[in-house]
């Protein structure tokens, strides 16, 4: 039975976990401390304390760490026959990451959500305790599909347990038990049941000396003679191990067993050590005279069976011992100090000898630890095995593995190639700090080639405009010659808010070979110049929709419906282009595709949609690290937090966004971030404030304000100038927005001039006008809002109240809760009772369970959701269970029938 001395603490904060789960809270926890302090002690005794619950685990091994998906594999192979159950995408994404599939994994993302819904399958019965020990050494692909799981597990009955040498915290795992020296009574108890009762100065003084580090305690105090732990003679000084405590056990095993112990520090599969040690130990010369030595520390039949022998040895020692097929030592130290001990050449030629008997990527990375010196043979067989990671979504191991082949590969160009395919897969696998260091060796490497440096070039500014300076990206991409340089490069600008930029790089692109890509990037190039073509070539790039099949075409197709002033169109884009990112693996880009979704949903009035999808996107972000898309949806978030009168969650994302967007010069982001503060002001009353706040926004520059912000926050900025009673303020912000549209043709775009000169020449026909061309009900509400203040104040009280009305009733579906009260103080000052209006049924759901109704109504299955929203099946089945009591419905043809009759018109303006 295991005992653990002093750990009540510890062991309490994971039964708490544990004891969630199983009442189906499922959440992680980090076990975080020094080699030593017990972590996996601790974990054997949460998972023996689970009861029924199923426990899957694994733990990184150091020689391992670069082999893609080696610890997914072993963890999840006991539940593989699950993997029917998961929906399609994810199903591939897994078999694919696991080996058991050909094809491509794809997007990390989906492997990700296959892995969480095996996870969620396997717990389907009892519960399940997944254990990760020595997370610092699990392989990139498998942490980062763990970790998609670990941060959501919400309502998942899992409880994972992650342990981790050292101080760093595991990212997006906020629970973290650290793991210290034992109390000194504890650690008292640990010595006396291992030596008996000791004196009282013998156990202070071990502890101090120790930190009370469990195994320190152990280690030392066996050295230690039976006067020493007597206190008859004095503690040695140094203590003998100190940080090496299993260094003289290393040296003072016998030569074949040193042997073996070195190939277990360089492969743990037990076949593999067993032959290779045989090998290593045929091939030591036998000097003269050593003939009977040898037999004799060896014993019988050593020549043939050497590693047998000398893994029991191994074993006797307590030193390490075999796991199933596995060689394990005992404690990670043993592996540094046999490693210390050995010599260079030594370790060269285990790996040499492991290489010969394996094959894949085992043999690539042997073959890398063999090499002396640059062998191009070797390096092929790294790019080999980082090809096969990059296919089954491993890109964190593919990039080690490029990195690697590098620097083994002793042709100049060729180094450069694969140090910039390196950067391509560490930015693929969300490390975008190593991909730009990779990058700039790279470029350092590729002067006098041409092309590889435009390529080099063009990587640069795609990782600029991801997380850096927009305004770098724009200058970086600008010098490049190609479509695809010229497209990045508008891309760019567009987020800065140059237009002079998009229009010179617009004309450029003329010169190239008709085609959709050509023909939106100089059609928006050409439209914003004021150039008569320009509107033409968006309108044919956009009869070639039905050909596209990728995110990205979807979203050019956005941008050129944008430019022609086709909202409804423009939102087709969007959504096509988020559902396709979704189940396309389109490797990380679903954070940035996310950004046009969520404001669409927020312009067309459905506030709870934009904040599932922005809360979705910002945690996509931050794991893709993908900076400049943080900044946008937290932008996004603070505007809906304006709208919904919520000042401190507005203020905080929106600092948090300007932290951002302005020192990158992201003007798209941080226009939207000043016009949240602005739009706060405005719904609270705060007229003048918020008129200061649209002023300021309007004369800002690019790179800190932007003009497509500028012109669609032109009819609020004309609102808050007339309720603070500048009048000339009202009538300069109306003439700016009537320029900005005049090539604007939806009705919509026509609706919301008519309303801002009905606000700024006292009009009621033109708010008569506006609400009869109103497309957005959201947008509808606000102009029928204005109009029946104007009516009641006009003692027309009778005329005021159906507008009002259709106000409050649209305000509180959407949840903007202070234009919902100024219309519901209006209603009663018209002299309404102020009955509250019909509730609309779907607003009692949360965002996320609005969003699965959604889909619920466009006739997907709960498998088919899951892959849309990287869920588990068993997740949407969960909410699918909280949603029906709430809405007092029983079935799928109940909800689909309550989600249409409640649902808006989905037509917006152009996206902010």
């Amino acid at each position: 039975m295991l005992v653990l001395y002093g750990r009540s603490a510890e062991i309490s904060a994971l039964d708490e976990v544990i004891t969630r789960a199983c009442d189906g809270f499922g959440g992680a926890v980090v076990l975080r401390g020094e080699a030593g302090a017990g972590k996996t002690a601790l974990l054997d005794a949460a998972a023996a304390r689970g009861g029924a619950m199923r426990v899957l685990r694994t733990t990184g091994v150091e020689s391992e760490s670069d082999l893609a998906f080696a610890a997914l594999h072993q963890v999840l192979w006991p539940v593989a026959g699950l993997l029917d159950t998961l929906p399609e995408p994810q199903r591939d994404a897994v078999r694919a990451a696991l080996g058991l599939a050909a094809g491509s994994a794809g997007d990390r993302f989906l492997v990700g959500a296959g892995v969480l819904s095996l996870l969620a399958e396997a717990a389907a019965l009892d519960g399940l305790i997944c254990v990760v020990d020595d997370f610092q050494w699990v392989d990139r692909a498998s942490a980062d599909a763990l970790l998609f799981a670990a941060r959501r597990l919400g309502t998942e009955r899992i409880a994972m347990l992650l342990a981790v040498r050292g101080g760093a915290p595991v990212k997006g795992v906020p629970l973290t038990v650290d793991v210290r020296g034992l109390p000194e009574s504890a650690a008292a108890e640990l010595l006396e049941s291992r030596h008996g009762t000791l004196p009282a100065p013998v156990k202070r003084e071990l502890t101090t000396l120790t930190g009370a580090n469990p195994l320190a305690l152990g280690e030392i105090a066996a050295r230690l003679t039976p006067a020493q732990l007597a206190g008859r003679d004095p503690l040695p000084d140094p203590l003998p191990g100190g940080a090496r405590l299993f260094g003289d056990r290393v040296t003072g095993l016998s030569a074949p067993a040193r042997l073996a112990a070195l190939v277990a520090a360089v492969e743990a599969d037990l076949g593999l050590v067993l032959r290779a040690t045989d090998r290593l130990f045929a091939e030591q010369p036998v000097r003269p005279g050593a003939n009977t030595a040898r037999s004799a520390s060896t014993g019988p039949g050593m020549e043939a069976g050497a590693g047998r022998v000398a893994l029991a040895e191994l074993e006797d020692t307590g030193l390490a011992e075999v796991s199933g097929t596995s060689v394990r030592f005992r404690h990670p130290l043993i592996r540094s100090a046999i490693h210390e001990a050995a010599a260079p050449a030594d370790i060269r030629r285990a790996h040499a000898v492991l290489a010969e008997l394996t094959a894949g990527d085992r043999r690539a990375w042997h073959l890398a630890g063999a090499a002396l010196g640059q062998v191009e043979q070797v390096a092929v067989a790294l790019v080999a095995a980082a090809e096969r990671a990059r296919d089954r979504g491993g890109y964190g191991d593919a990039a080690s593995a490029l990195a690697r082949a590098a620097e083994l590969t002793p042709e100049p160009r060729a180094r450069a190639v694969r140090l910039k395919d390196a950067a391509v897969a560490a930015w693929l696998g969300g490390r975008p700090g190593q991909a730009e260091s990779l990058l700039a060796e790279a470029r350092e490497r590729a002067d006098g080639d041409a092309t590889l440096a435009m390529e080099i070039a063009r990587l640069r500014g795609r990782f600029e405009l991801n997380s850096g300076n927009a305004a770098e990206a724009v200058r970086i991409l600008a010098a490049g010659g190609s479509l695809e340089m010229l497209a990045d490069a508008v891309e760019a600008a567009s987020y800065v808010g140059d237009t002079a930029a998009i229009a010179e790089l617009g004309r450029r692109a003329v010169a190239h070979p008709e085609g959709f890509l050509r023909d939106t990037v100089a059609g928006i190039g050409l439209t914003l110049d004021g150039d008569a073509a320009g509107p033409g070539l968006l309108r044919r790039a956009l009869a070639r929709v039905d050909e596209l099949e990728d995110a990205t075409g979807y979203l050019w197709a956005t941008a050129a419906a944008s430019a022609l002033g086709e909202s409804d169109l423009a939102t087709e884009m969007a959504e096509r282009a988020g559902r396709v990112a979704r189940v396309s693996g389109m490797t990380g880009q679903l954070p940035v595709v996310l950004e046009f979704v969520a404001t669409a949903e927020r312009i067309a009035g459905r506030l709870a949609r934009s904040q599932a999808v922005s809360e979705e996107g910002l945690a996509l972000a931050r794991e893709a690290g993908y900076e400049n898309t943080v900044a946008a949806h937290l932008a996004n978030l603070a505007v809906l937090a304006a709208l919904r009168g919520e000042e401190e969650s507005c203020e905080r994302q929106a600092r948090e966004a300007l932290a951002i967007a302005i020192p990158h010069r992201v003007g798209l982001r941080a226009g939207m971030a000043a016009y949240a503060l602005a739009l706060l002001d405005l719904c609270l009353g705060r007229y003048v404030a918020a008129r200061d706040r649209f002023t300021a926004i309007a004369a800002a520059g690019s790179g800190a304000g932007h003009p497509t912000v500028v012109w669609r926050t032109g009819p609020d900025r004309v609102e808050a100038a007339v309720g603070a009673g500048d009048e000339a303020g009202a009538r300069a912000a109306l003439v700016a927005y009537e320029r900005g549209a005049a090539h604007a043709a939806t009705p919509e775009s026509r609706a919301l001039l008519a309303r801002c000169r009905g606000l700024a020449d006292s009009s009621e026909d033109a708010f008569g006008e506006a609400l009869r061309l109103h497309t957005n009900p959201f947008e509808a509400a606000r102009t029928a809002l204005l109009l029946g203040e104007r009516l009641r104040r006009a003692q027309r009280p009778g005329e005021a109240r159906a507008h009002l009305r259709m106000a409050w009733e649209t305000f509180e579906r959407a949840g903007a809760r202070p234009w919902a009260r100024r219309a519901q103080d209006e209603l009663r000052a018209a002299g309404e009772s102020g009955q509250a209006p019909p509730t609309a049924v779907l607003d009692t759901l949360t965002p996320q369970e609005l969003r699965i109704a959604g889909l619920v109504a466009d006739g997907l299955s709960s498998k088919q959701i899951a892959a849309q929203l990287f869920l588990s099946p068993r997740t949407v089945e969960y909410h699918l269970y909280k949603i029906y009591p709430k809405l007092g419905i029983s079935s799928r043809t109940d909800l689909a029938r309550l989600v249409v009759l409640q649902k808006a018109p989905v037509a917006e303006d152009d996206m902010l």
